[in-house]
């Protein structure tokens, strides 16, 4: 008899029901962060885990992004599981150095006699909240790009909590993003229990023929709108989350192009050097025979994210149905 039960959360919630589930269970899970204790961060992510559990395990830190990756991988070095949020994924890039050199290499360079696994760094990230330059990025590229890495980016609540739950449990450092545009928009039903979603598999969401749609995080919003709009043409698209980017499911989506023979790729990052940049080349040396049209990315613009052209910048689902239209053209 199958007793899951299940409540109705939206993402943010389900990423604190998460935390909550990782801290009940192993009492070597501490959470660090900016503003995270009593007030909850600013998304509220932490909301009442420091009343629950203590200010040792949930405690705030100072404003020093580089400081809290720091801290946090001495913590995971040392035993702990250690959960660091960057308040925006933004400010990230302070700690550039401590996560890229230091927590990604620290398994490597001692030969495997130390470790700092026990490592998640959670970041909002994206754009979509009229954020302008600062609080919008999406900076994941960066970080696939770092041997010794997991980047994680869920798209919807019941992905936010499984995920992050597996992401915690990691044998391996862990990145994971979280879309703060759909952090209160995305509602679902999640199951009360334990659970985990396993990382570097992709989901297929919707099957298809004549498309592969892949994306990520708040894109897949748009993507299965206009993956919607295509099939009122006749056209029938197959719609991939890849949910995980490093390592991403390459097996998945080649099986997927093989049959469709189309592949388009969508994400809020910048086209230039963006992580749908690597798919399309690992897809087109494995998949070459199969395409029958050139590989589609419908991205964001190589600008810094504007403020007043927030929606002129951002990919949606009418962008990514005339680049459906264009291919099946082709």
């Amino acid at each position: 008899m199958n007793d899951t039960t299940t409540s109705r959360m939206n993402l943010l919630q389900a990423v604190n029901n998460g935390l909550d589930t990782a801290m009940a269970e192993n009492e070597k899970v501490i959470c660090l962060g900016e503003d995270i204790g009593k007030f909850g961060g600013v998304f509220r992510a932490t909301s009442n885990l420091q009343e629950k559990y203590g200010k040792p395990r949930c405690f705030n830190t100072p404003l020093t992004e580089q400081g809290i990756a720091g801290f946090a991988i001495g913590l995971a070095a040392q035993g702990s599981v250690a959960v660091a949020e960057i308040q925006f994924a933004d400010y990230i890039f302070p700690a550039f150095d401590q996560i890229v050199n230091e927590a990604a290499k620290f398994r490597y360079r001692s030969g495997d006699e130390f470790n700092c696994g026990g490592l998640t760094i959670r970041a909002p990230y994206g754009g979509g909240i009229d954020g302008g330059l600062y609080h919008s990025q999406s900076p994941e590229a960066y970080f696939c790009h770092t041997p010794g890495l997991k980047v994680v980016i869920p798209s919807n609540p019941y992905q936010a909590k499984g995920l992050l739950l597996a992401a915690i449990r990691e044998p391996d450092p862990v990145i994971f993003f979280e879309p703060k545009a759909i952090y209160r928009a995305s509602v679902g039903e999640v199951p009360d229990q334990d659970y985990e979603i396993p990382l570097g598999v992709a989901e297929v969401v919707q099957q298809g023929s004549d498309i592969t749609l892949l994306g990520w995080g708040a894109q897949m919003i748009q993507i299965n709108k206009a993956a919607e709009l295509a099939a009122a043409d006749g056209t029938s698209c197959e719609v991939i989350d890849l949910r995980t980017l490093l390592p991403w499911d390459r097996d998945a989506v080649v099986t997927s192009v093989s049959k469709t023979g189309r592949l388009l790729i969508s994400h809020e990052a910048p086209l230039t050097g963006g992580f749908a940049g690597e798919i399309a080349a690992t897809i087109q040396e494995r998949c070459f025979l199969s395409l029958e049209a050139p590989i589609t990315r419908v991205t964001g613009l190589d600008t810094p994210f504007p403020l007043i052209q927030e929606k002129h910048y951002l990919p949606d689902y009418l962008k990514i149905y005339e680049a459906i239209k264009s291919s099946l053209a082709f």
